[in-house]
């Protein structure tokens, strides 16, 4: 099991909203990053929190700064939309991108991406909430729904070649309210490629709950990072 945080950038912060609203600040992305690196965290994934173009450059910055001191993966997401970003975000010191709406809208891009890159490089980041009874893919940083169902979508990107799945509970993030077992268990059958699972981590013991259930899939933990709830060196005791 892999420890990931993510580290959702907007300009010169680290911000963390709940269930996708919400811009609280909690740090500076470069001193949080190298932080979590020193304590132990497996993976960081930066996520452009605005998702425009206009602004990624700053981002890039922080990624090459980043890079040249963090020798574990980092994974880089939020408004890529073309083949140009995926290169840009590599060039500037990424192992891999996440890319959840440029998908939705379009999923050949995904089939192209994973052709040119390979499918190591390529996260496919799904967000979704259960309406009605079934659980839908939602996007642009979990406000639209795709009408997408979930399990359709899951089988469709592997279909289509992605790496790996990080699956965001939207009703789950940032909420600390406990991991979406519901969500995970409904979902878990038809994942064959590695997952990781974000939204809702609250103590050390929800950690050995999924831990219990899912052994060898990832989890990406923020809030109880970015609030010093517990530390990295206690939940790598448990994974």
């Amino acid at each position: 099991m892999r420890l990931f945080t993510r580290l959702d950038v907007k300009n010169d912060s680290i911000i963390k909203p709940i269930n996708f609203e919400g811009l609280r600040k909690v740090g500076e992305p470069l001193s949080l990053a190298q932080k979590y690196y020193r304590e132990g965290i497996d993976e960081i994934i930066f996520m452009d929190s605005v998702a425009s173009l206009y602004k990624r450059k700053n981002l890039f910055n922080i990624i090459k700064k980043a890079s040249k001191d963090i020798f574990i993966p980092i994974t880089v997401g939020g408004g890529i939309k073309n083949t140009k970003d995926i290169k840009k975000c590599l060039l500037s010191g990424a192992d891999k991108v996440a890319i959840n709406s440029a998908f939705v809208k379009n999923i050949s891009f995904l089939q192209k991406a994973v052709n040119i890159y390979g499918s190591s490089t390529i996260v496919c980041s799904i967000e979704t909430k259960k309406i009605d009874n079934n659980w839908f893919v939602f996007f642009n940083n979990g406000k639209e729904n795709s009408k997408i169902k979930l399990i359709d979508w899951i089988i469709k990107v592997q279909k289509f070649g992605c790496g790996e799945i990080l699956l965001t509970s939207i009703d789950k993030d940032g909420a600390m309210s406990g991991c979406d077992f519901e969500l995970l268990n409904f979902s878990i059958k038809s994942i064959k490629v590695p997952l990781i699972y974000s939204g809702g981590f609250n103590s050390v013991e929800e950690v050995k709950k999924f831990k219990k259930k899912f052994p060898s899939e990832s989890i990406s933990i923020s809030s109880l990072l970015h609030y010093n709830l517990e530390k990295i060196s206690n939940i790598k005791k448990i994974i």
